[in-house]
């Protein structure tokens, strides 16, 4: 899918493969203090949720997403979402998300969840919109003891 942010540029949201690795990987440890190994990332290519969103320029952002069976009914997780420092703002990590999620609802999650640190607002933000709400709290679920937030949301 093809989608022009606010100062015109195209961004074309698809799923990852090999070649975008490198840059997700450098994207991932520009946007956290505890960024996910290379070989981590690596391990979810092939995933519907695996998705970057590409520019003229080069990967822009990218989100890790995937479904696991609960009770019968799958579970999406939303694992990891980031956009480049120089192009957030653009509405590209409401893209990936929106993205992520039609991928989940493909194969028939019902529910989605996702952490998130509790000082991190401009995602919390951005997950409220779509209807996550929180669930509950992590204590010292990162590595430097701050807390995360379980969000949740349905999916129709």
């Amino acid at each position: 899918m093809t989608t022009t942010t606010p100062d015109g540029d195209d961004v074309v949201t698809r799923r990852a493969t090999r070649a975008d690795l490198l840059a997700v990987f450098r994207i991932e440890k520009r946007s956290f203090p505890q960024p996910w190994p290379y070989a981590a990332l690596e391990g979810f290519l092939g995933e519907p949720g695996f998705l970057v969103a590409e520019t003229p320029e080069g990967i822009a952002g990218y989100v890790v997403a995937d479904t696991v069976p609960n009770g019968g009914r799958a579970l999406g997780h939303v694992k990891d979402i980031a956009v480049h420092p120089d192009r957030r703002g653009e509405g590209i990590g409401r893209r990936l998300l929106g993205e992520a999620l039609s991928a989940m609802r493909d194969r028939r999650a019902s529910r989605v969840k996702l952490e998130v640190r509790e000082s991190n607002e401009p995602a919390i933000a951005l997950y409220r919109e779509f209807g996550f709400e929180v669930r509950r709290t992590l204590p010292r679920y990162y590595d430097d003891g701050e807390d995360a937030y379980v969000m949740t949301r349905r999916l129709q």
